[in-house]
């Protein structure tokens, strides 16, 4: 396979590893890699897709002992039941909307000012919900004690990320966030959330588009997946010391950057924001 296609798969894995678990939106840097690198045709549509997998296997790895324990403890422990409840719950939401969504979204929202426009929004949001931190003490600090509630609300949230250029991982976490959950428990609920949230989206994504796949394809895939594990396994691990001591303050002034470069790249017909 041509070494240039090669590692053109290896920076698109790299973007998606690095912006899927931030709050900055992946789709929009996708969009924007793909553009700059001539790799945006219909099976870079479903190379998008499939590279997902590997980020979501990072988290995976990442949360091993939580996610494998609640798993052995289903049958015994009311703590895994509820744990495992709860991501069920705060999944059910996207999926309904996803379902019923998918083709209006696709058509309608994939277009610069829609993008430009999240960015933009999306980082006063943050910058608003950060402050808004500093005066309300969190009701949720942790993850396992969310009840199925707060996983509906957040479940709820989330589909606001079916939005291009919102964030899945922004709008579940600085929602969480609004609603009462601490930095950490919204960010390891966001994670928790991601594992069935993508791997339903890309699974009904790549049936639909199963005729794009080939076998001569594999090393491509091979190599988008690989740096997408490792990108996301290496962001993630930061995320989670980051957010110990740190507040996500700098993503917000980064979208709203990233916002006016949607905007410019738009004017200038450097980008065709539109999927």
């Amino acid at each position: 396979m041509d070494p240039l296609l090669l590692l053109k798969a290896a920076l698109m894995g790299l973007v998606e590893g690095l912006t899927e678990f931030l709050p900055i939106s992946s789709t929009g840097h996708l969009i924007l890699a793909g553009q700059l690198l001539d790799f945006h045709d219909a099976k870079a549509k479903v190379f998008e897709i499939a590279i997902q997998s590997g980020a979501i296997l990072a988290v995976v790895i990442v949360y091993w002992a939580r996610l494998a324990g609640a798993v052995i403890h289903l049958p015994d422990s009311a703590g895994a039941r509820r744990f495992v409840l709860n991501v069920l719950i705060g999944f059910l939401p996207a999926a309904v909307v996803g379902l019923l969504a998918y083709k209006a979204i696709k058509l309608h929202l994939f277009n610069a000012p829609v993008v430009a426009t999240s960015f933009i929004v999306g980082g006063f949001i943050i910058l608003w919900a950060e402050k808004r931190h500093q005066t309300h003490e969190p009701r949720v600090l942790h993850a396992d004690t969310m009840s199925p509630w707060d996983a509906l609300k957040v479940g709820l949230v989330q589909c606001l990320g079916m939005i291009p250029g919102t964030s899945r991982s922004g709008a579940t976490i600085i929602g969480g966030m609004l609603l009462g959950l601490s930095r950490r428990a919204a960010t390891d609920f966001s994670f928790f959330l991601a594992i069935p949230t993508l791997v339903g989206a890309g699974a009904y994504s790549l049936y639909k588009e199963r005729a794009l796949l080939s076998w001569a394809d594999a090393p491509l895939f091979a190599t988008g997946f690989f740096v997408s594990f490792v990108s996301a396994w290496v962001c993630v691990r930061w995320l989670l010391r980051y957010i110990a001591s740190h507040r996500f303050t700098v993503f917000a002034w980064y979208r709203i950057a990233f916002g006016v470069v949607v905007l410019a790249t738009h004017w200038l017909g450097w980008v065709r924001w539109t999927d």
